[in-house]
């Protein structure tokens, strides 16, 4: 049995391809659905046979099912019962270029390796949520409010403009002034800003 027989002659695929085209552009998920579930084990398949790698094998997968899925969508396919053929051909195009893609990156990083800095992987700096807040608490209250209105509640200036009684341009300056604050407090460690 070839990687792409299913043992049923491939009618079943061939059947939902058509009912996917056929339909409105999503409307036929059942189908999308049973398509996928027949098709990408054995895109799967041909992606550990040539390219020998699982998480590459994945990637080829979810490339061709999606492709496969949207060429029949938008009516592109215009054999939808060849719907096999194109999986297939899909795998191959995509392994050429992942192959391709590989050999770029290993020229470049022979030509240009010994020159690339290394990246910094030290952990990222943590925020110390209550000083944060307690930062956030010794604001004058009209910042505060600007400030919790604006990025906790995420309502846009106009808005905390409105509910505030001040012009958009004000709360914007508000608002800057108050991060300004809120930053020197937290980065300082002094409990007032």
């Amino acid at each position: 049995m070839d990687w792409m027989s299913s043992g049923t002659d491939d009618i079943e695929e061939a059947q939902l391809a058509r009912r996917i085209a056929e339909a409105p552009a999503g409307e036929a998920v059942d189908a999308e659905g049973r398509l996928y579930r027949l098709l990408a084990p054995r895109a799967r398949r041909y992606g550990l046979r040539h390219l020998r790698d699982e998480h590459a094998a994945a990637d080829l997968m979810q490339h061709v099912m999606a492709l496969t899925i949207e060429q029949l969508r938008s009516g592109a396919l215009r054999e939808p019962e060849r719907v096999v053929s194109f999986v297939l051909g899909a795998c191959r195009m995509t392994v050429l270029e992942m192959r391709r893609g590989g050999r770029r990156r290993e020229a470049l990083l022979e030509n240009y390796g010994d020159s690339l800095s290394i990246a910094d992987i030290a952990e990222p700096h943590r925020l110390d949520h209550e000083r944060v807040a307690d930062c956030l608490q010794r604001l004058p209250e009209r910042e505060r409010s600007v400030l919790v209105m604006s990025f906790y509640e995420d309502r846009p200036s106009d808005d905390v403009a409105g509910m505030l009684g001040l012009s958009p341009g004000n709360v914007r300056v508000i608002r800057h002034r108050g991060i300004a604050k809120l930053r020197t407090c937290v980065e300082s460690g002094r409990r007032r800003p």
